[in-house]
């Protein structure tokens, strides 16, 4: 049976950091900020937003909610973003993913101070991350090597694969894991032997958003295997991209629910941290 890496727990712990630092920065006279626009009525969206308000608010973190119609136009989205790019009590600046088919989330992105994208997903902040100077981490990747790290986990010198290479997850992801040394393979649907290549995995990532997809077989025995997957199974339930029975393979092993996924807006709550004391000086 694998060890199960808490996010949950891992994810509290930087939440209490988080709230300390905020604390300071409010004693300091600046109370952190963070803007998130959401446009538009997508049911998911409207979840991952109420989580992000109630995480501000846990963390002593100041948050505001833009709540835009479905029908709004690029520029009255862009001007929006101006206008909180121009606050100084606005430290973070996210717009909730996906948008309405007819607005252009590359021109938003794009349109973000990079010294407010606590996504980090604007095109500066990606670069600085490939040369590693950064300021921001995504959010997910950060996550997974938060855990990685309070586990005792190190990666250096070991084979990590990642599936998947989305712009959000994957690719910085292996940006991440080869700044620390690691050697780094990025699988996608075009990969040949990918289960050979899996297996040869001292650290596996799955980030492909299919359930089930990574199978016991495709696992070296012993892996620390990273499920960054949020899907629904047949019956409804949160289920990742790794099938459970890689539990009797794996040496660590991320749960779904209660791995990744907490850290993520943990994580959120860390840069927007990370971004007021950037503004501050």
């Amino acid at each position: 049976m694998a060890i199960k890496i808490d996010g949950k727990a891992i994810a509290a712990a930087v939440r209490q950091e988080v709230r300390a630092e905020a604390e300071e920065l409010t004693r300091q006279g600046m109370t952190p900020g963070l803007a998130v626009i959401v446009v538009g009525d997508d049911p998911a969206s409207r979840v991952y937003v109420n989580n992000k308000k109630k995480a501000c608010a846990e963390a002593g973190i100041r948050s505001e909610e833009f709540a835009l119609p479905a029908d709004t136009t690029q520029e009255q989205l862009l001007a929006v973003v101006e206008e909180l790019n121009a606050r100084e009590d606005i430290h973070g600046i996210l717009c909730q993913l996906p948008l309405p088919k007819h607005l252009d989330d590359k021109a938003v992105i794009a349109a973000i101070s990079p010294k407010k994208d606590v996504d980090a997903f604007h095109a500066a902040n990606v670069g600085q991350i490939l040369i590693g100077d950064y300021t921001f981490l995504p959010c997910t990747p950060a996550g997974v090597m938060e855990l990685l790290h309070r586990t005792d986990i190190a990666v250096e010198g070991k084979q990590c694969v990642v599936i998947g290479r989305s712009n959000i997850v994957g690719k910085p992801m292996a940006m991440l894991l080869l700044h620390e040394n690691a050697t780094v393979t990025i699988c996608h649907s075009r990969t040949k032997n990918l289960e050979e290549i899996c297996r040869q995995a001292d650290v596996l990532v799955a980030a492909v958003g299919r359930a089930g997809f990574v199978t016991p077989d495709m696992v070296k025995p012993g892996a620390v295997v990273v499920d960054v997957g949020i899907n629904r199974g047949a019956d409804g339930k949160l289920c990742g991209d790794v099938d459970p029975a890689v539990d009797e393979v794996a040496g660590y092993l991320t749960p779904v629910p209660g791995g990744v996924g907490p850290m993520t807006i943990a994580m959120l709550l860390k840069n927007t941290i990370t971004a007021a004391r950037s503004l501050m000086k």
